[in-house]
C-alpha cells in the first residue's frame, strides 16, 4: 500500500507551475499542482477525461467552460470531459491544488 502525506508535496518553481504525481494507474491519476503568484495552467480541454480541482492552500481563479470563479481552501470544481478549463493564481500568495483525472490520458 502506498501512503503519502500531502505536506510532502509543496515544491514550487519560479519558471512554471509545478506538478507532483501522487497516485497513478492506467485508469486514473492524482497530482498536486503548485502555482507561484501569477502562474497559470492555460485553458485547455480533454475530450474523454473528467478533471477535479480541490484547493489545498491559497486562492486562484478557476475557469470551466464560460464560467470563472475564485476558489479558496476546501473548495473545488469539476471540469467534465470536453469542457475547456484552466487555473490562474491571481493572488499574491502561493496556490496548491489537488487534482484528480479519469480516465488517465497517458
Amino acid at each position: 500500500m502506498k501512503v503519502i502525506s500531502l505536506a510532502d508535496y509543496q515544491a514550487y518553481s519560479s519558471e512554471k507551475m509545478k506538478k507532483h504525481n501522487l497516485f497513478q494507474t492506467s485508469r486514473f491519476f492524482c497530482d498536486v499542482y503548485c502555482f507561484e503568484p501569477g502562474q497559470e495552467q492555460k485553458a485547455h480541454a480533454h475530450a474523454d477525461q473528467d478533471k477535479v480541482y480541490l484547493v489545498l492552500d491559497g486562492q486562484g481563479s478557476f475557469r470551466v467552460g464560460d464560467q470563472e470563479q475564485v476558489l479558496g481552501p476546501g473548495q473545488g470544481v469539476m471540469a467534465p470531459a470536453g469542457e475547456e478549463h484552466g487555473v490562474v493564481n491571481t493572488s499574491g500568495a502561493r496556490l496548491r491544488v489537488l487534482v484528480f483525472m479519469a480516465p488517465n490520458p497517458a
